[in-house]
Order: C-alpha cells, then sequence, then structure tokens
C-alpha cells in the first residue's frame, strides 16, 4: 500500500474539543516499573551519550538532538517530551471516547520511537496542541521527517 492508500484509507470524522482536559491523559507513569517514568526512558533511549542518573531514575546529564530545531542540549532542563499527536489532538479525534487507561497508555507510549520525542523546550512549546497542518518543526529539514511520523 502506498502512502496515498494509506492516508486515504483513515477514517474521516468531525473532531471536537469539547470537554478535553490534559489532565484526562495521566502521563510519566512508570508503565513497566523499572522505577523511570516514561520522561526518563526518552531521555535515556535518545541520549547520543551515556546519560548521567541521579536518585529515583532522575536523567541529570546527557547530549540530545532536537530534531525540530537542529538543537544539541546537554542538560535535560532544557527539553520537554513532545507527544508526536498531541494530546489535544488525540482528544478532538476520538481520544475522548477511550477510557482512562487507554489514555494513560497513549500518553506514555514507549512502543514505538516516534510516539514520545525528546525536543528543546522551545521548539516543543511553540506547536502547543496544533496538528502537522497548523505547526511544522521551525528547523526546514525537519518537516518531512515530522509530517512522516
Amino acid at each position: 500500500m502506498t502512502l496515498k492508500q494509506a492516508v486515504a484509507s483513515l477514517p474521516a470524522a468531525a473532531e471536537s474539543r469539547e470537554g478535553y482536559q490534559r489532565s484526562r491523559f495521566q502521563h510519566w507513569t512508570d508503565e513497566d516499573r523499572d522505577g523511570c517514568n516514561a520522561r526518563e526512558e526518552v531521555l535515556i533511549a535518545e541520549s547520543r551519550t551515556a546519560p548521567t542518573l541521579g536518585a529515583g531514575c532522575k536523567v541529570t546529564a546527557g547530549e540530545w538532538f532536537s530534531y525540530y530545531d537542529g538543537q544539541t542540549i546537554t542538560q535535560p532542563r532544557g527539553l520537554d517530551i513532545d507527544h508526536m499527536v498531541p494530546l489535544a489532538e488525540a482528544w478532538d479525534s476520538g481520544a475522548s471516547a477511550w477510557s482512562a487507561e487507554r489514555r494513560k497508555a497513549y500518553a506514555n507510549d514507549l512502543g514505538d520511537e516516534r510516539s514520545l520525542v525528546a525536543v528543546t523546550a522551545r521548539s516543543n512549546r511553540s506547536k502547543p496542541d496544533q496538528d502537522p497542518a497548523e505547526w511544522q518543526p521551525p528547523l526546514g529539514d525537519a518537516r518531512c521527517t515530522y509530517t512522516t511520523h
């Protein structure tokens, strides 16, 4: 199946933000119970060097490349973990009908490396809850990857 065929086969429905609250997506949980929450797991997985861990699996240093804006960051406090499909967009597109458990699983999805991605706080916060039709990464070279993901 081509990409065009795959996109054409997606169901279409009206979106609704009614009732959305970010808190309905419990996130940064430790689903595998290894002591590291989903945020820390992403930081560990995406660090280009061996990350430094403190008490409670707190990532304190490493080296990350924010592909949205081409920045290299060495302090995790400068990073956000972006939900590639914003939580509000997921809600608009049907997550409003999901169970709390399914929304929690979505918000902490470590099963696909594209779901959660470490990017600079600045680039992530420029996106808010916009979809790819409304927001694209500031780095031109990242736009194709972002849209495909």
